[in-house]
């Protein structure tokens, strides 16, 4: 299983802060806001990722990573030139992803739960039953997502794209998980209204197809998705609190790097160079 970040976009709501940096090196409290979806693939056991992003920042992400051994891992980059839309994410990759199955998660989603690994590892290995699956997580005010109306055998019927009345609870989440043909797909797609190559098009081929299935995040799971400066603010209040009150990192790769056994302790030990004191003493009191 393969992994892609996409990291683009121009950020305009949150203008003028993404006028010199890219959304997703904005920090989400302690961490740049990209470091919580790499946490999230590494948790899955996902090794190889790419990160795409615009020409203007592709360089601050090579120098923030570099190449990804320090954490066990291979990084690569690619540049996506112009908002073209998610789903151009796969043609973009597709030398990246050559014959395997891939994930791939927005860059500007930060997912929480004890369950994490067990969601990943699970929506991994339909995708090599040949199912692709979508993330759902219920929520409140189903009207502002793309909901999934679904079966009893958690089959996806139908994608509403805010639909002033929902038929369903559960919003899907900017994490996917495709097989193989994803790729062929995204090429086959035709340009939307306002000029993009959308997700949703993809996702609805394979409910035609009846390939498409959704895992559900239970109640222990946060989801937030930071494109305003409202919920930035609230997801480092987020990471704070859940930081002081479990006495654990969120999003901290050097540890999942670790937990994961990407690396040695030898290898851990060195990376603390590149840590703040704070990271340098958590580390040393749990591991070193």
């Amino acid at each position: 299983m393969k992994g892609i970040i996409l990291a683009g976009g121009s950020g305009s709501r949150l203008y003028p802060l993404t006028h010199y940096v890219s959304k997703q090196l904005l920090p989400i409290y302690d961490k740049p806001m990209i470091y919580y979806p790499l946490a999230t693939l590494m948790t899955g056991g996902i090794k190889e990722i790419l990160i795409i992003s615009d020409s203007k920042n592709i360089e601050s992400y090579k120098r923030l990573f570099s190449d990804g051994s320090q954490f066990g891992i291979n990084l690569e980059y690619c540049v996506q030139h112009e908002p073209k839309g998610i789903a151009e994410a796969f043609i973009i990759g597709e030398n990246f992803i050559k014959n395997d199955n891939v994930t791939l998660i927005l860059g500007d989603n930060i997912f929480h739960g004890k369950n994490m690994k067990k969601l990943m590892s699970n929506s991994i290995k339909n995708t090599y039953e040949n199912k692709s699956v979508i993330i759902g997580h219920r929520v409140k005010d189903p009207e502002r997502y793309g909901v999934a109306v679904i079966d009893k055998n958690n089959k996806v019927i139908t994608i509403e794209e805010k639909p002033k009345k929902p038929k369903s609870d559960i919003a899907i989440v900017g994490l996917y998980f495709y097989t193989n043909d994803v790729i062929k797909i995204a090429k086959s797609l035709s340009p939307s209204q306002r000029g993009e190559l959308e997700i949703t098009d993809i996702n609805n081929q394979y409910i035609e197809n009846k390939n498409m299935i959704i895992n559900i995040m239970d109640e222990n799971f946060t989801w937030l998705d930071t494109g305003t400066f409202d919920s930035l603010y609230n997801a480092s209040k987020f990471v704070k609190v859940m930081q002081e009150e479990s006495n654990l990192k969120l999003g901290l790769i050097e540890e999942i790097a670790y937990l994961n056994h990407f690396i040695n302790k030898k290898q851990l030990e060195k990376n603390l160079l590149n840590l703040s004191e704070d990271f340098k003493n958590y580390i040393k009191e749990k591991y070193l």
